[in-house]
């Protein structure tokens, strides 16, 4: 065979190979955008094929609504001086004779350390027998204890000191820069007060989440929020259980871009624009602009608001898309609020396919060439 005809077979056989590869497809990084719009509802799909627009985007901007209730906003701050049942007092007794009920006789005074309010309220003092302190201040039970030894010694003087106790404590766990046990006392009875004696939280404080469980009940409020508004630093209970973690929510970037994983929110709110920046930009070699989806399971109510019907119920599959070359393209994308569980996907641009194809074309005539080399 001269070396025209073997040149002739070569390109005959790669066309043959050009044909089979525009017949069966070469490999891609998922779904093309004819994929993705032929699963519509308006081809019998599963899922409703969105254009983003002001109206979406207005429609879509739900963010994460954290606060507390009313009842932990309505609460007001505890008395530094009210005694609860398992505070712990500290008693210091003067007696003016030489040999007391509880003095030694070279001493003026005794003191009785570490005094634990029972669950009933009581305490016990030696000779003033069992006193109710729950509900009162130290004052009153120095009233009372006065009144009770003053009838077996002369002139009794008495100091009732508050000291912390388990009444009066809340635990704080997760990130923080002490984990522990912290009584409530006057410089720390407020959420923000406590964490700060807590060493304050260890995570970036954008993505801070502070929840705080009061018996059956819990409320969880952002950090920063915490510290710009007075008005979400709720005043503290005994056995509150204050948690501080880190923003659990994601999305996930898959297709034509330059990263495909699973992306944790670093902000309270992150825009389509900020996601896809978050995982390197588009490919300039591979990605479609024009063919940035962003897929979401919706809520009924907002799902209606953006497809203007009344009759959807339950969560619907919406496929948001995104065209950065229109002329408000990155504006819409820069106002578009991904959501936790959203997937950001990037189609390959046609010409990415095409660009496979050439290459294995060209790589099919290469031994054309080496043929040739060889008879020169």
């Amino acid at each position: 065979m001269t070396f025209a005809g073997m040149t002739w077979a070569r390109l005959a056989a790669a066309f043959s190979i050009f044909l089979i590869v525009a017949s069966c497809g070469l490999p891609r990084v998922g779904p093309n955008k004819r994929d993705i719009y032929a699963g519509s509802v308006q081809r019998e799909g599963d899922s409703f094929i969105v254009s983003v627009n002001d109206l979406v985007t207005r429609a879509t901007a739900v963010t994460p609504a954290l606060g507390f209730s009313e009842s932990f906003q309505s609460a007001g701050l505890l008395g530094s001086d009210v005694i609860r049942p398992g505070d712990v007092l500290g008693l210091t007794i003067w007696e003016n004779v030489d040999d007391g009920l509880l003095v030694g006789e070279t001493l003026n005074s005794t003191a009785l350390e570490q005094v634990q309010v029972d669950g009933d309220g009581f305490i016990f003092v030696p000779y003033a027998g069992r006193i109710r302190a729950a509900d009162s201040t130290p004052e009153g039970v120095r009233r009372l204890i006065t009144s009770r030894l003053a009838d077996q010694t002369p002139d009794p003087q008495v100091q009732v000191r508050r000291l912390a106790g388990d009444g009066s404590t809340v635990s704080l766990t997760g990130a923080v820069g002490a984990q522990g046990v912290y009584a409530i006392e006057r410089p720390t009875r407020t959420l923000a007060a406590m964490l700060a004696r807590a060493g304050g939280v260890t995570i970036e404080p954008e993505i801070a989440r502070i929840t705080v469980l009061r018996g059956g009940n819990s409320g969880t409020v952002w950090f920063q929020d915490l510290f710009e508004d007075a008005n979400l630093d709720i005043a503290l209970r005994g056995g509150d259980r204050i948690l501080v973690e880190e923003d659990s929510r994601a999305f996930t970037a898959l297709g034509a871009t330059a990263q495909q994983s699973r992306v944790k929110f670093e902000t309270q709110t992150i825009s389509a624009l900020e996601a896809i920046a978050r995982v390197g930009g588009l490919v300039s070699s591979s990605s479609d602009p024009k063919g940035v989806f962003v897929l979401r399971n919706e809520n009924e109510e907002i799902a209606n608001s953006v497809l203007g019907r009344d009759d959807l119920k339950g969560a619907q599959r919406m496929v948001y898309v995104l065209n950065l070359t229109e002329p408000n393209g990155l504006f819409m994308a820069r106002d578009f609020v991904i959501r936790d569980e959203d997937t950001l996907y990037v189609t390959e641009a046609p010409y990415a396919q095409w660009t496979k194809t050439i290459s294995l074309l060209l790589g099919s005539l290469t031994p054309v060439s080496s043929i040739r080399n060889l008879t020169e």
